[in-house]
């Protein structure tokens, strides 16, 4: 997909080899996400703006995606392939599903692998269409095939074409005219029987305002040990549901989620640099035995945990 564009006037192309790269994009559009797969970790996206709407095409990577969704104007997300899988709000969605949204929601997915999905923003000029039932309620629905597969190839010819024909972009004429092609694609895609099952509301609140007060508890005693019975009872659930809450949001156990937090924690940490020690970081974050901390960590990044610390040392060391 992104092999056969070239960045131009009237698309910005950028590829990230490195998840420090990546950082960012995310901090400008109040995302946070945990890669799973440091390894094999690239990503990209190309953007194209037309009249009033914003084209963002994404190859993403695994992870765990906490992101806050500002839209005034209204925001869709599809699949660009087939084999999207991904899971929202606990829910298992793959590239049958479209996401649709108007106004302000904070979002939990978890996406088990490389996704490649385009995200359509709207600008509030736009008239209303009909296509959101109500604001600040994010949902997913099963797509019609045929809507679904006219408006993925809608957004590839828009992207090729600015890349191949930028000039094109400058005529207001042109971008009306394929901002209007892809509005009536979105029409087709929003045609869905309210009454049929095949439309889902992806809604599991408690089990992520339970991961959210795991996220606090961590965050706010980094150094101290955690043990299922004792958070179970601190908020006031069973063993069976915080543990259930954690999979289903996150996709993992209870303890493989908080070491994880803890492991990139210690590597935000590593990478300051300055006069810290790999046991000092890990210590911090509650990391006691340090042969279980350092596999864990290469298990992890693939480095060595002394690795990170050069390296960041080596980054925020003056110029000579």
């Amino acid at each position: 997909m992104f092999d056969a564009l070239v960045p131009s006037s009237a698309l910005q192309l950028i590829g990230f080899a490195d998840v420090d790269a990546f950082r960012p994009i995310e901090s400008m559009e109040d995302a946070r996400s945990i890669p799973l797969d440091v390894a094999n970790f690239a990503a990209a996206r190309a953007v194209v703006s037309l009249p009033a709407c914003r084209i963002v095409v994404m190859r993403s990577f695994a992870r765990i995606l906490d992101t806050a969704y500002r839209m005034p104007g209204g925001m869709v997300i599809l699949a660009m392939t087939d084999d999207l899988r991904a899971n929202f709000r606990g829910v298992d969605l793959d590239a049958r599903f479209f996401v649709a949204l108007r106004g302000n929601d904070e979002c939990h997915y978890v996406e088990p692998q490389t996704n490649h999905h385009a995200m359509i923003i709207l600008s509030p000029i736009l008239r209303d269409r009909g296509w959101f039932d109500r604001a600040d309620d994010l949902r997913a629905q099963v797509a019609n095939r045929p809507a679904l597969l006219h408006a993925r190839q809608l957004l590839l010819d828009i992207l090729r074409t600015a890349s191949v024909q930028p000039r094109l972009f400058e005529t207001t004429e042109v971008a009306a005219h394929l901002q209007e092609g892809l509005l009536l694609a979105l029409d087709d895609l929003f045609r869905i029987d309210p009454l049929s099952d095949r439309s889902t509301s992806v809604r599991s609140e408690r089990s992520i305002k339970l991961v959210q007060q795991i996220d606090d508890y961590v965050a706010a005693y980094p150094t101290a040990p955690i043990y299922t019975a004792d958070l179970a009872s601190e908020f006031g659930v069973s063993i069976r549901t915080l543990g259930g809450a954690v999979s289903k949001v996150r996709g993992m156990s209870l303890h493989q989620y908080i070491r994880l937090k803890r492991l990139w924690a210690t590597r935000a940490r590593l990478l300051k640099g300055g006069g810290a020690t790999v046991a000092t970081c890990a210590r911090a974050q509650g990391f006691h035995h340090l042969g279980e901390f350092a596999a864990a960590y290469r298990a992890t990044f693939h480095e060595a945990p002394s690795d990170t610390l050069a390296r960041g040392r080596q980054i925020r060391a003056p110029a000579g």
